[in-house]
């Protein structure tokens, strides 16, 4: 993984722009949540809805309390960076400040952060992107053990999933390592492949190479991206799914969701359903694949309804149901054997 290695200079300053949907600011929300104690501060724009708590603070101000990174926090639909944002950039990289994205849209594809950058000697690091020379999937088994996270949407909890599971089986001394295939994750682990980023024929290919063969007790923990009940997104979990060869699925969901996001005329399908639909798919690759247990994000649920929202997806699967962040993923690690 070497070739796919990232540093970010810490700390950061997290850039939520003026965000109006808070689920839109998954990239600040998961470097806080993760990575805690390198979150110096928050940037936010007038009609900002979100907000992680942190000091408010301008990038020079932020450059002279110690940051040295501003991190574009936010993930929304089409991944552009709009034109009244790049004046908040280029202060950054006047203030020396390094400027990190993970939108589609290349920093380097703008000529003023470019010239700033170039002024300043401070780096413009895009997270999405492809590494060169990526190989075309062979579907040969590999060596070592692998789990993905899949889910009934996109958005729904896989990255959390996959960390947490990572850190539960890390802290019983099993010898498992985190995979991350979005730009998000790769901020967070320091390495990865943005899986979305990769032409479709590479796909399958790029997620074999992130979780290559390995010793009989390693365990690989793949980041899932998007949803097979998403119209928009279900190529790359495909790719995932089939190049990364999962001896186990963890099915993710989010409690509060009743149709697929953006898509109001898509119902989410029943945790039953992704169950099936995963598995069938998966077979083509890995004939022995089956589901481990389900993740469910509750924040919407106060602890009782938690608890009943659990109770039902363990009764509808017979499988173990967690929140990642509410209650752990013990009983669902208990089950990678």
């Amino acid at each position: 993984m070497t070739d796919n290695q990232i540093t970010l200079a810490a700390p950061y300053l997290l850039f939520l722009g003026d965000v109006r949907d808070a689920r839109h600011a998954k990239t600040a929300n998961g470097l806080h949540y993760w990575r805690r104690n390198l979150c110096l501060a928050q940037l936010r724009l007038p009609g900002c809805v979100a907000d992680l708590g942190l000091p408010d603070l301008t990038p020079a101000e932020a450059a002279q309390r110690g940051a040295r990174s501003l991190i574009i926090g936010l993930a929304p639909a089409g991944g552009l960076i709009p034109a009244h944002w790049l004046p908040v950039l280029e202060d950054a990289l006047r203030a020396k400040l390094d400027v990190v994205s993970g939108m589609h849209a290349p920093l380097t594809g703008y000529p003023g952060l470019v010239d700033a950058a170039r002024r300043s000697g401070s780096r413009l690091i895009d997270i999405r992107r492809a590494p060169a020379n990526l190989p075309i999937a062979t579907g040969l088994r590999r060596t070592g053990k692998r789990v993905l996270t899949v889910g009934t949407d996109c958005g729904v909890g896989k990255k959390y999933a996959a960390l947490s599971i990572e850190r539960e089986m890390r802290s019983r001394g099993r010898n498992a390592l985190f995979r991350a295939t979005g730009q998000t994750g790769i901020m967070i682990s320091g390495e990865g492949i943005c899986i979305d980023a990769v032409i479709s024929d590479f796909t399958a290919g790029a997620a074999e190479t992130l979780s290559p063969n390995n010793s009989p007790d390693h365990w690989d923990i793949v980041e899932g991206q998007g949803s097979l009940f998403h119209p928009s997104y279900a190529g790359v979990s495909l790719s995932l799914l089939h190049g990364s060869q999962p001896d186990y699925l963890v099915v993710c969901h989010d409690a509060a969701r009743t149709t697929i996001v953006g898509l109001p005329t898509y119902p989410v399908p029943s945790l039953t359903q992704c169950m099936e639909a995963n598995i069938a798919a998966g077979r083509l690759v890995n004939p022995g694949i089956q589901v481990a247990g389900i993740c469910v994000n509750t924040a919407s649920l106060d602890d009782a309804g938690a608890q009943r929202h659990l109770r039902a997806a363990t009764e509808e699967t017979g499988l173990p149901a967690c929140d990642p962040v509410r209650t752990g993923v013990a009983a669902i690690v208990d089950r990678l054997s």
